[in-house]
């Protein structure tokens, strides 16, 4: 085997075929994604500050919309609802450029209508094009599956938002008010609630984690709640470093505050989809 076709194999083995099989990450792919994505937050930085958008709570609020919208997506080619090739564009992480670029056009004309005097607040207008993106894709599915584990669905949401509100009920008697911050306690629930969607999915429907340390730690321990534990021994140190140890000059508060809207959306969109897929039996 020449160089050239040890390269398409390698390539094909640790990239391609994980897409087009929908089969999860190895070690392999998920280094090259991290990377990767900590190289496209300095451009989307940079993007952000031409646009003159901070990604701050009230750009994050907005942006919550777009990863249902997402995800729902994604369901929906859980579904086979699309066929491929086309198919192969809405599986990860190809459907995380497709939706950033779709994002990004939306976000771009969003504030030229307030700039031209359409609409008063770009920020409501942008929201309402991804509530109203999210319900279409919502509807499809509706139309197309029903509803069979409601019970399940309530589960998740108990216990990712109880958890949650515990934490945030203990920061404040404590006055640990980092975690009471909107920022942050959202970071929390957004990964307490992907940590019970894995739990419930894994433990109780039969479903399977794709991701290499889960799948480990999974194993290892021979439950999935061992993700609940997990997801606080890595998050709750990431938060307060987030907050400790970045200068307060505008240009790391930047940084930071798209940092943690990116850790948000990485938690959201896998609880959003494994939720959606559990609650509809797919």
């Amino acid at each position: 085997m020449g160089t050239a076709e040890g390269i398409q194999d390698f390539i094909y083995k640790y990239y391609i075929y994980p897409i087009i099989s929908d089969i999860g990450y190895n070690p392999v792919n998920t280094i090259t994604w991290a990377i990767l994505l900590g190289l496209c937050l300095f451009g989307v930085l940079k993007l952000l500050e031409k646009m003159d958008v901070r990604a701050d709570w009230e750009f994050t609020r907005v942006i919550i919309p777009y990863v249902i919208a997402g995800s729902t997506l994604r369901v929906i080619e859980d579904a086979e609802l699309f066929e491929p090739p086309i198919k192969y564009l809405f599986i990860t992480p190809p459907i995380y450029l497709l939706m950033f670029a779709i994002t990004v056009l939306l976000l771009f004309f969003s504030i030229r209508l307030q700039r031209s005097g359409y609409v008063n607040d770009w920020k409501k207008a942008f929201a309402a094009a991804g509530i109203l993106w999210s319900l279409i894709n919502v509807g499809i599915l509706l139309s197309a599956e029903r509803i069979v584990n409601p019970v399940h669905f309530t589960a998740i949401v108990l216990l990712g938002a109880g958890l949650t509100a515990v934490i945030y009920l203990l920061a404040r008697n404590r006055g640990y008010s980092m975690f009471t911050q909107r920022i942050n306690i959202s970071i929390l629930c957004a990964h307490l609630l992907d940590a019970s969607s894995t739990f419930v999915g894994v433990d109780y429907l039969g479903y399977y984690e794709k991701h290499v340390v889960p799948t480990f730690m999974i194993d290892l321990t021979g439950t999935a709640a061992i993700m609940i534990p997990l997801k606080l021994i890595i998050f709750i140190p990431v938060i307060f470093m987030l907050d400790t140890q970045f200068d307060e000059d505008d240009d790391s508060r930047r940084l930071r505050d798209l940092m943690k809207l990116t850790i948000i959306v990485l938690g959201l969109a896998p609880a959003t989809r494994n939720s959606i897929r559990m609650v509809l039996g797919i």
